[in-house]
């Protein structure tokens, strides 16, 4: 891992939802991560742990009323360091798209169905490189080429709907490129492609991250996809960062028991004909608060009393106490499991007792 300051550091990001009637409901809870120029780091979980909240507050997207954004996402600009959830929705506003940029998972609802790409891109040319004219057409062409778009001249022309699934996607990653921005942020951004399509543009974001030393934060649900594309993987679940390590230690030794319920989940090429993939069982509602202990202990079969006993602090991998490189949220990971622990019956029943 490398020990320059990195271009962005998230430190204890929240956003807590409200609802009249429904109270609070704390979609992101304490999650802190650093991103590197020309590095990849993912954001691992299943549907609902937080990941796309964590992207929409860090990019100023979140609505204004009924939620509450706390922590801080200092980046380094050119002008100086400021925290992404503190600036103005003006200063935002000149900042999405020269120095940050996102990739939605839907390129058809992404982009506007009523206008040529030609337009959608030159806009942004327009907005923040002062370009008209011919050589915004000129320079969009060339975004579009780059991007392994055919005949891009002829494309500018066209809409949408005229589009596949992936020159769409490949659209939106021009127009996210178009200011040579030091972040950018992928959003599920290859789920609606079939998988010759996926691999084509996991490489065309690794080639733009190395050539262009951007930092790229890569949301997914997938450690698959993540396997040859990141450096550095977090895992969320519920709204908390459960495991976070390299590439490498993560798929190597994981070591809580939801990293290793999502690599037991994904085919492997090296596994046994026919062998069954083993799915987290449960849902991802079914869990307790982090207050009362792990709140993947319902789901967990490694859980013992200990998980039940208040939130798990964030420990070393191989030591008693948080350091650098491999971390993750659990009293009694993978590699310590023990037959002869006792177990309750439910977590929750369990947490319920205590308390009673």
């Amino acid at each position: 891992m490398t020990t320059s300051t990195p271009l962005l550091a998230v430190d204890e990001l929240s956003v807590v939802f409200h609802r009249k009637g429904q109270g609070e409901t704390r979609a992101v809870d304490g999650v802190s991560f650093t991103l590197e120029e020309g590095r990849v780091t993912g954001l691992v979980g299943e549907s609902g742990c937080g990941k796309s909240v964590t992207s929409l507050a860090l990019m100023g997207l979140l609505p204004d009323r009924g939620v509450k954004v706390g922590g801080s996402a200092l980046i380094r600009l050119p002008d100086g360091e400021q925290d992404l959830l503190k600036v103005s929705q003006r200063r935002m506003r000149d900042l999405r798209g020269s120095q940050l940029a996102m990739i939605f998972q839907d390129p058809l609802s992404s982009l506007n169905p009523v206008v040529p790409i030609g337009v959608q891109v030159t806009e942004i040319l327009s907005r923040h490189r002062g370009m008209r004219g011919a050589a915004a057409r000129r320079e969009a062409a060339d975004l579009l080429q780059r991007v392994g778009i055919p005949d891009p001249t002829r494309r500018l022309g066209e809409y949408p709907h005229q589009l596949s699934g992936g020159m769409r996607q490949r659209a939106l990653i021009a127009m996210a490129v178009a200011c040579r921005p030091k972040l950018m942020i992928a959003d599920e951004p290859t789920t609606a492609l079939d998988v010759t399509i996926q691999a084509q543009i996991l490489e065309l974001l690794r080639d733009l991250v190395t050539e262009e030393g951007t930092a790229l934060l890569m949301i997914t649900h997938d450690l698959g996809v993540v396997a040859g594309l990141c450096d550095e993987i977090n895992v969320l679940y519920a709204g908390k960062a459960v495991e976070t390590a390299p590439r490498g230690p993560l798929f190597a030794d994981p070591a809580h028991p939801y990293t290793v319920g999502l690599l037991g989940s994904i085919p492997r090429l090296d596994a046994p004909r026919g062998e069954p993939l083993t799915p987290v069982r449960g849902s991802v509602n079914d869990n307790i608060a982090w207050a009362d202990g792990c709140a993947f202990a319902p789901r967990c079969d490694h859980y013992t009393m200990e998980c039940l006993q208040g939130p798990p602090p964030l420990v070393g991998a191989s030591g008693d106490e948080e350091g650098p490189g491999h971390i993750h949220r659990c009293v009694n990971p993978v590699g310590r499991a023990g037959p002869d622990r006792p177990e309750p019956e439910t977590p929750a029943a369990a947490s319920e007792e205590e308390r009673g």
